[in-house]
């Protein structure tokens, strides 16, 4: 019994192995040209620098230049999912499709 239950262990992992791949692929990749066409909706707050928004409250809003492509990626689907709230990131991340999101984290992520 204890042989047959570490084989469907390794099996199980073995599948979850596999299977990671097939899912990174599907991941769209960023485009950072495309990304130039988009950027016009996180240039007003995200670009300069010290900025601070008064909506709803005095919000210091972080400079997203040079961050990990990876976290930007999980933030914006964070606020368009409503895991991770703010009321203009929700509007905007929301209205983003899935290669929106990897054209933006790649731009982003490609400056210094």
């Amino acid at each position: 019994m204890k042989f047959s239950n570490t084989i469907a262990t390794a099996a199980v992992a073995a599948t979850c192995l596999m299977a990671q791949p097939a899912l990174a692929a599907d991941e769209p990749k960023g485009n950072v040209e495309a990304a130039k066409a988009k950027v016009s909706m996180c240039i007003g707050c995200h670009s300069i620098p010290g900025y601070k928004a008064s909506f709803p409250e005095v919000y210091s809003v972080p400079k997203i230049a040079g961050q990990n492509d990876k976290y930007l990626q999980v933030a914006l689907r964070a606020y368009a999912s409503g895991e991770r709230t703010h009321p203009t990131m929700d509007v905007i991340a929301k209205s983003l499709s899935a290669q929106d999101i990897a054209d933006l984290a790649a731009y982003y992520s490609s400056l210094k």
